[in-house]
């Protein structure tokens, strides 16, 4: 195990400049601080405080442009509550912390990790364009990420809701009730989770005999308000049933079809994915893919402490359910 000696020699620099690096003292300069920390993290160095911790110290970091997660109608709620309930069995000790992109541009990644003495963390609501997530390549912190994957690196693991079988659940469930006009209304771009369901979207249609039609199909956000922008070009083009990427993506487009006098289930089926309590308090109430939050968190912690002890796990998949409520309608029911 490297010393701060070690590191000081590596660098040329004294003991105590380095000392004052790993420890953030202010009378260093930002560059040699930084220098410290990325040769720190580059020699695998471990301070003594976190090499006689009884307790292992991890931490939630959630970017707060993306997801929710204060209140029990948000997405990340139950997802950060399940991963606390998983911590809890294994006596760790958790900080959830807020992120953005000011903060993933001050500091690398590792580097932060090794000054708050973090030994792993599970990442929420973060892009593949994100800074943190492109530094992930040669990382070797464990770190747990929700629906993003990053391959050949044996200290990353994903988890998330198998995409391909909720889609698929959604575009069955309408195909056998006639509809053959099927829009699909994505969330953002930049996203790992919206490319995979936009890809079973286009398979399962294809496996039902129905060729989608790109008019049909578009990229948004997962927020209600990208509903103005696609809803009435979807029904322009003859849509009967719009699938969701999420409920709140769904609870717009009911907004929408509301203020075009469209009624929902009558004059067009709709869809949502997520289960959120959203879904059974909107009208109607939202047919939609359940994803078990709770387990969710829960299984980022299972992965967390694998990869912790040392085991290359790559990616858990749950299960998604259908779940049908008044939001759909056979296309020949009057």
């Amino acid at each position: 195990m490297p010393t701060i000696k070690d590191i000081a020699e590596r660098l040329g620099i004294a003991v105590s400049t380095v000392s004052k690096g790993l420890n953030g003292a202010s009378d260093i300069s930002e560059e040699t601080r930084q220098l410290v920390l990325d040769t720190a993290v580059e020699m695998g160095y471990a301070s003594k405080k976190i090499r006689n911790r009884t307790t292992t110290k991890v931490c939630v970091f959630i970017e707060d442009r993306n997801m929710d997660y204060e209140t029990i109608d948000q997405f990340g709620y139950e997802i950060v509550m399940g991963f606390k309930l998983g911590a809890a069995s294994r006596n760790w000790e958790v900080t959830v912390i807020p992120s953005n992109l000011t903060m993933q541009t001050t500091e690398k990644y590792d580097s932060y990790m090794l000054r708050h003495g973090f030994s792993g963390a599970f990442l929420l609501g973060f892009t593949l364009h994100d800074d943190w997530i492109r530094q992930l390549n040669k990382t070797t912190v464990p770190t747990v990420l929700l629906d993003n994957y990053i391959p050949g690196n044996h200290h990353i693991g994903y988890v998330g809701t198998d995409s391909n079988e909720g889609i698929g659940h959604a575009v069955n469930h309408l195909v056998a009730m006639g509809h053959k006009n099927i829009a699909f209304l994505n969330g953002s771009k930049n996203s790992m989770v919206s490319e995979e369901r936009n890809q079973a979207f286009l398979q399962h249609m294809r496996e039902n005999g129905i060729e989608p039609d790109e008019k049909l199909v578009a990229y948004g956000y997962y927020v209600p308000d990208c509903a103005k922008s696609h809803v009435p070009s979807f029904i322009e083009n003859g849509a009967t049933a719009i699938v969701c990427a999420s409920d709140m993506i769904a609870s717009g487009v009911i907004t929408e079809l509301n203020h075009m006098n469209l009624k929902v289930p009558d004059d067009i089926s709709v869809i949502g994915y997520d289960d959120l309590p959203v879904a059974n308090q909107l009208s109607p109430k939202l047919t939609t893919i359940r994803q078990d939050r709770y387990d969710l968190g829960k299984s980022a912690a299972l992965m967390l402490d694998g990869l912790i002890r040392g085991v290359g796990l790559s990616k858990m998949l749950l299960r998604a359910k259908f779940i049908p409520r008044e939001s759909t309608k056979r296309l020949d029911e009057k």
